[in-house]
């Protein structure tokens, strides 16, 4: 479906992975909305607690207050344009905004995997280089892991984003109901540059950073394991939040 704004110029795009929703809209908006609010609330009174609590401004804690704001701001990403189309009688959106959607749902999600990172070598450093741990993880050091962690996604996804700008569309109907990467079924021929960049990306934000956390947590075992019992206490407590934040998942 391609519709051109005259007054604006857009293309528009449509939805179709939407499953009857003239029957059953208002449950859909009903229980994302409910999703929604909850993702807000929950991270929201988590962040403000960790704000107001001084004694909680440490690395880890800072750490998983930027794990919290990345999940709302990726969940803000989805779930508005998503309450938007169920109470919609056409679930469109311009191909400008879709890509802004592309763009930020893998940029995110990519900042995800290296915040764990950052946090995974938060503990490393708390439980096998005790001593060194101020030195360490100073105030410049967690700056510099957090810029990263949001900067170095944001770089390497713009440039898929950039070529996507440039590929002409032959389709305009995306199989899904939001823009990932659904987006490149609409375009006339397949980017093999653009496959190989998508592959790399993928490797430096999400299979490097796993593999650097399950090193990490690996060590920290390890050193756990070889120590007193006082040391692996220490351990299991200060990595509890870590690990729960890990196998549990959030809500997006």
């Amino acid at each position: 479906m391609d519709q051109m704004n005259d007054e604006f110029n857009a293309t528009y795009l449509t939805f179709s992975g939407h499953v009857e929703l003239h029957r059953f809209r208002f449950l859909y908006f009903l229980v994302m909305f409910i999703v929604y609010v909850l993702i807000l609330c929950s991270n929201s009174i988590i962040l403000c607690i960790i704000w107001i609590h001084k004694s909680l401004h440490e690395p880890m804690y800072i750490f998983i207050a930027a794990l919290l704001l990345n999940s709302i701001l990726f969940s803000t990403n989805i779930y508005p344009k998503l309450l938007i189309d169920f109470l919609s009688d056409k679930q469109v959106i311009t191909h400008s905004h879709c890509v802004f959607q592309f763009f930020a749902y893998y940029s995110l999600g990519a900042s995800e995997f290296l915040l764990l990172s950052a946090m995974a070598y938060d503990r490393y450093v708390s439980i096998c280089k005790p001593l060194q741990y101020p030195t360490i993880m100073r105030k410049t050091t967690v700056s510099v892991l957090l810029f990263c962690a949001w900067i170095v996604p944001d770089c390497q996804v713009a440039l898929p984003v950039l070529m996507l700008t440039k590929v002409k569309l032959c389709r305009f109907t995306l199989n899904g109901l939001f823009c990932n990467n659904t987006v490149n079924q609409l375009h006339c021929l397949n980017s093999r540059q653009l496959s190989i960049i998508g592959v790399i990306v993928l490797l430096d934000v999400t299979v490097l950073p796993v593999l650097f956390i399950i090193f990490t947590y690996m060590r920290i075992l390890i050193i756990a394991y070889q120590s007193c019992g006082e040391v692996r206490i220490k351990a299991a407590q200060t990595c509890l939040p870590h690990l729960s934040y890990v196998s549990t998942g959030y809500m997006a």
